[in-house]
């Protein structure tokens, strides 16, 4: 029997090729961009290539990893169509995770999963991503781009990355360094970062009913405008920190909130004591907490609350990180105390009330 039914195709099933190799050209000049000295050969190979030569300078190197997404921040950037932002999201979530060790990131790779390739929008993801890793000082040496049809609806796209950096094991920064006396400096986020975006996108988008093109006055500009801040990489903060003064542990606030990250970096035998009146979170912290009634509690233990990064450090060392970080536009206040304790060790707890 014969038939006129044409025969099955990748391109009938959804997956488009050619919109592949566009998206690959579109990206190429990002990518290029985002190398250090030691990245070897360019875009296009099945892996990327670092000079691993540069670790000879070290008597003892460790190797760092990390690994992370974006979360459902995404949603937002597919609602508003503006998708160069999430990518920086992307490399700071990872890159400041392991700069918490001491480890200065080396180079970065990236995956995008997209339910249908739109060759300028997954560029406009690279370039997020290459422009992540120049402030973060690490090479993009590689990713990967697939087209998942039928699992992901046309317009939906999910990112993911890894980094690999590298710590003097005589440098590794950590608990077993933190005693009491240390001092706690945060570092100011510059937003909502990636992390809670469920909760605030279920209180102002589902519960409120509020549309990203909303002017909030609080904000002094739109809501999708806000809730695409990209997350501040503190990355090349923290390095410049350990080369100038001695730093104890850094923590990285994201899920989770800021007790629980600090408590991650504490010893038995010490807890740390913070103090809200020290800093005045931004408003959208009050938005979400306010038009949702979330709980100060909740609100803790999902959002970063204006503290992007704390640094654990000997009192002596306070004053001159203070001004380093001033320098660098980073703002940042002492936060904290490290205290002796006998039970509750390896724990941090807020007290007090935020100014206003």
């Amino acid at each position: 029997m014969t038939t006129n039914v044409p025969g099955a195709s990748y391109a009938a099933a959804g997956v488009d090729i050619e919109a592949g190799e566009t998206a690959v050209r579109l990206m190429k000049e990002w990518v290029a961009k985002a190398q250090r000295p030691e990245s070897v050969g360019g875009l296009g190979g099945f892996a990327g290539l670092f000079d691993a030569s540069a670790l000879t300078r070290y008597r003892r190197p460790l190797l760092a990893s990390a690994t992370d997404g974006v979360g459902t921040k995404v949603a937002i950037a597919q609602r508003l169509d503006i998708h160069d932002t999430v990518g920086r999201d992307l490399v700071a979530m990872v890159v400041d995770d392991l700069v918490v060790c001491g480890a200065e990131p080396l180079f970065m790779t990236d995956y995008v999963c997209v339910g249908k390739v739109y060759p300028e929008r997954v560029a406009a993801l690279v370039k997020g991503i290459a422009e992540g890793c120049v402030l973060a000082g690490c090479a993009l040496v590689g990713g990967e781009t697939a087209e998942h049809p039928g699992l992901l609806g046309p317009e939906e796209y999910d990112i993911a990355g890894a980094a690999t950096g590298v710590v003097e094991a005589d440098a590794l920064l950590g608990a077993d360094r933190v005693r009491p006396g240390d001092v706690v400096v945060a570092m100011a986020a510059s937003g909502l970062h990636s992390n809670g975006y469920s909760l605030v996108r279920h209180v102002l988008l589902h519960q409120a009913g509020w549309g990203l093109e909303r002017e909030v006055p609080e904000f002094g500009r739109t809501l999708g405008e806000e809730l695409l801040e990209p997350t501040r990489i503190y990355s090349l903060d923290c390095l410049a920190l350990t080369r100038a003064v001695e730093v104890h542990a850094f923590a990285h606030v994201t899920g989770g909130g800021l007790a629980n990250n600090l408590g991650r970096v504490l010893p038995e035998g010490v807890r740390a004591v913070l103090d809200r009146s020290t800093w005045r979170p931004a408003p959208v912290f009050d938005v979400v907490g306010s038009v949702g009634r979330v709980a100060r509690e909740e609100l803790e233990r999902t959002l970063n609350m204006g503290v992007g990064m704390v640094a654990v450090l000997p009192r002596e060392s306070v004053d001159p990180a203070l001004a380093l970080l001033g320098e660098r536009g980073v703002p940042s206040w002492v936060l904290g105390e490290i205290v002796a304790a006998e039970t509750d060790g390896g724990t941090a707890t807020l007290s007090g009330n935020h100014p206003g």
